[in-house]
């Protein structure tokens, strides 16, 4: 029983703070490359923030370099998303994924979604 859930979404004002958690549950988290995808209306879902499986190695899209963090605790089996100096463009559906993409050692791709969660920066 796979399950991603985001929490932490809502109303915020320009240069305000949020932050997102992603509960994870029915995998080991620590396979995956874990990312944040964001969706605003009208527009396409896109990559926000990843961390690789292995490294840790962290990948921003250049509109949130500096502002945003990306994290995760492989014992809690969750993934966090600081947001800081939140911007209008910022608002849309934030999404959870995880991604395996199989090896050898363990086939099988793996591409999990959560539900999404809300953030709509405005005055």
């Amino acid at each position: 029983q796979v399950q991603l859930v985001e929490s932490g979404g809502g109303l915020v004002q320009p240069g305000g703070s949020l932050r997102l958690s992603c509960a994870a549950s029915g995998f080991t988290l620590s396979m995956y490359r874990m990312s944040w995808y964001r969706q605003a209306p009208g527009k396409e879902r896109e990559l926000v923030a990843s961390i690789t499986s292995t490294s840790g190695t962290t990948n921003y899209t250049d509109s949130v370099k500096g502002r945003f963090t990306i994290s995760r605790d492989n014992a809690k089996k969750t993934l966090n998303l600081q947001m800081n100096s939140l911007k209008p463009e910022d608002t849309a559906v934030y999404y959870c994924n995880a991604y395996y993409a199989g090896s050898k050692y363990r086939p099988g791709f793996r591409d999990y979604w959560g539900q999404g969660t809300q953030v709509t920066v405005s005055s």
